[in-house]
């Protein structure tokens, strides 16, 4: 589909932005502060990584669908975020749901946080204004969620979103270590979204 336009998602301590080549130092530092997290995840290492990485990111805006955030918690750079896959359905002549200027269903991934932003309040904030701008103003029917199977950590950093777990691709892509990789699927509907909303803002609150 055409590229989105990259909307700014502001919360109490995390702001998501589109991601620049300038970020490259800022993204390579945030890597650099422990690597110990990042086996299953392609998360960029030293400067110019990081502006391949961002270049690839940004690239894939027209090609993939994808919105590339640089996220931004208590007002420094802590890692990145994005929108993938983002489709318009093709929908019977008539119907209501006929849309042109936003996407039917999309992906949240391609996430990875610095070592200091992990254990904290980050990614929920980030997860409920990516979500919330999906629902609410994309008004999007699904939001899809996938890690590699492998990936304990992140399976369950997904459940505790509220996502419904809808099982394992096998051959799904190429894993970060050079394998075929699994991928575990998960998803939001939009007839779940309010019960989700609600349990993301009680934990935040708490």
């Amino acid at each position: 589909m055409d590229a989105l336009t990259p909307p700014v998602l502001r919360g109490p301590t995390v702001t998501l932005r589109l991601l620049s080549l300038d970020d490259a130092g800022a993204l390579a530092a945030a890597a650099a502060e422990s690597r110990d997290q990042y086996g299953f995840t392609r998360v960029p290492d030293g400067v110019e990584d990081a502006r391949r990485y961002i270049e690839g990111a940004l690239a894939e805006r027209e090609t993939r669908g994808r919105l590339p955030f640089a996220t931004l918690w208590n007002g420094g750079l802590v890692g990145s975020t994005s929108y993938l896959g983002a489709e318009r359905w093709r929908w019977p002549a008539g119907s209501p749901h006929q849309r042109s200027d936003r996407p039917d269903v999309v992906e949240i991934g391609a996430t990875w946080l610095a070592a200091s932003a992990q254990r904290t309040r980050c990614n929920t904030e980030a997860k409920l204004l990516m979500l919330a701008h999906a629902f609410d103003v994309w008004q999007v029917h699904r939001v899809s969620l996938k890690t590699d199977a492998r990936n304990a950590k992140s399976r369950r950093a997904i459940e505790r979103l509220g996502a419904c777990f809808e099982g394992v691709r096998r051959a799904d892509m190429p894993g970060q270590d050079g394998s075929v990789r699994d991928s575990a699927f998960y998803s939001i509907v939009r007839a779940e979204w309010p019960d989700v909303r609600t349990a993301l803002e009680a934990a935040l609150a708490g």
